[in-house]
């Protein structure tokens, strides 16, 4: 069952250079207690569709198309019935810490923060519940980690901090934007878990966005790839590393270090005059001539969904 259904949507940026067309029909569906991850070049439209979830975006952007979740249209919804959905509902974990956490507040005021606002619980209350939140994502003393600022932590502590603050209200769809970006080997598989232990606490769905094909591999059970604000390629993570079907997708996966580090070929193409047609096929080593002239469409191809014209 669908938890969350994102259907034909186009957010576009509007510059003193042009529309930039961040998202360009973008559809995507989320179930019930599963990891689906979100990958794809950097500004190719991940976080945009994030922040769109939630909306979040700056006030020069222009949304159109659904965002289903419990049978409403979330673009449709008041400031007022957002922020009711926020944090409570869908939580958002933040791909800079040092930006989203308050430097000037106490972690242990901004994790019971939302206890006391959504729940009205007092606040001794709300600390013990962060205490207890703090112990099961293994925080070594949260009685002390409670009392400090964002200053006092590292990178790694402050992006495990953020995660508590997602789920402390026990959310049923987690979308975390880049979270291990900038993390060495060993604070990403420590924020990976993490996340697994957050999601499982309360068999929340979560999206993962991120441009790290490992992580995405470690964490999750789908696996939609976007390029150019589109979604090119949905199905499985376990058949998509097995047999990758769109061409940019196979030049993502030969991009890996294990695969010889062999980088996608040109560059990513304008978001405000993006080619006509396949956005990728200036890029592509399959192209046909149709690819600069037709709009690919979604195909079902052994229980996935592609947009190439090599499926049609």
């Amino acid at each position: 069952m669908n938890l969350l259904a994102i259907e034909n949507l186009k957010v576009t940026f509007r510059t003193p250079s042009g529309q930039v067309r961040a998202v360009d029909g973008a559809t995507l569906k989320l179930k019930e207690a599963e990891t689906l991850a979100l990958v794809g070049e950097t500004g190719c439209g991940k976080s945009t569709i994030a922040h769109s979830v939630l909306s979040l975006l700056p006030e020069n952007a222009d949304v159109h198309g659904k965002i289903l979740y419990d049978n409403k249209n979330l673009l449709l919804l008041h400031e007022k019935a957002l922020a009711r959905l926020r944090g409570k509902d869908i939580s958002l974990v933040m791909q800079n810490p040092a930006l989203a956490l308050n430097p000037v507040l106490s972690i242990g005021h901004q994790m019971t923060e939302p206890l006391i606002v959504h729940l009205r619980l007092k606040k001794q209350d709300a600390i013990l519940t962060a205490k207890s939140l703090m112990e099961k994502l293994s925080f070594k003393g949260p009685s002390n980690a409670i009392r400090a600022y964002p200053f006092e932590m590292s990178g790694g502590m402050k992006q495990r901090v953020l995660i508590g603050i997602s789920v402390i209200l026990s959310p049923k769809i987690i979308i975390a934007d880049e979270p291990t970006k900038g993390l060495d080997d060993r604070l990403r598989g420590m924020i990976l878990e993490e996340l697994r232990l957050a999601r499982e606490m309360n068999r929340s769905s979560m999206i993962f966005i991120s441009h790290d094909l490992n992580a995405a591999k470690e964490i999750s059970d789908r696996i939609a790839v976007m390029y150019a604000g589109e979604i090119l390629e949905s199905g499985t993570t376990q058949a998509f590393f097995k047999e990758p079907l769109h061409p940019y997708s196979k030049a993502l996966l030969e991009s890996l270090p294990e695969q010889g580090f062999k980088p996608v070929p040109g560059v990513p193409p304008s978001m405000i005059h993006p080619p006509r047609g396949c956005k990728f096929h200036p890029r592509c080593p399959h192209k046909k001539e149709i690819c600069a002239k037709k709009r690919p469409v979604f195909k079902r191809t052994n229980n996935r969904d592609v947009k190439c014209v090599l499926y049609s």
